[in-house]
């Protein structure tokens, strides 16, 4: 139950975030709006790190799969990416498109079992269900 609250909020907090930092960027520039919200968030988990259990900061460089750790770079880009594509196509239909984006991407690490999740096999019914939220989209979209 846990993880579908916690992606309902995820969901939430990234269209609310995108319309803030579209706003941002409006004012200041690309960069400077991508730079800021990488610091602020960078501050928070510094801040949570310092009120809870303080995990070794060391512990980062053993991890197995160094790739992983690329994770905050891909943030960079999907800041930027969100902030560009809610500024072109508002709110709404960018968000759609992140999520069907999303989704198709997770479907393929799982079907190749890519990045070390375990692989699942092919399901045509998941292909249905991705068909109908892109038509979801060309509907919404429709003028």
């Amino acid at each position: 139950m846990w993880g579908f609250l916690a992606a309902l909020i995820s969901g939430a907090l990234m269209s609310v975030q995108g319309v803030f930092n579209t706003e941002v960027t409006k004012q200041t520039s690309l960069w400077v709006s991508t730079g800021w919200v990488q610091l602020s968030a960078f501050v928070v988990c510094v801040a949570a790190w310092l009120f809870t259990g303080r995990q070794s900061i060391g512990a980062l460089w053993q991890i197995e799969n160094k790739y992983t750790l690329l994770g905050g770079v891909i943030g960079a880009f999907i800041t930027i990416t969100v902030i560009q594509s809610m500024g072109a196509l508002g709110p709404a239909k960018a968000a759609m498109l992140i999520v069907i984006s999303q989704l198709i991407v997770a479907y393929v690490i799982e079907l190749f079992g890519m990045f070390g999740v375990e692989r699942e096999p092919f399901v045509w019914r998941k292909v249905l269900g991705m068909l109908i939220a892109i038509a979801g989209i060309v509907i919404f979209k429709w003028e």
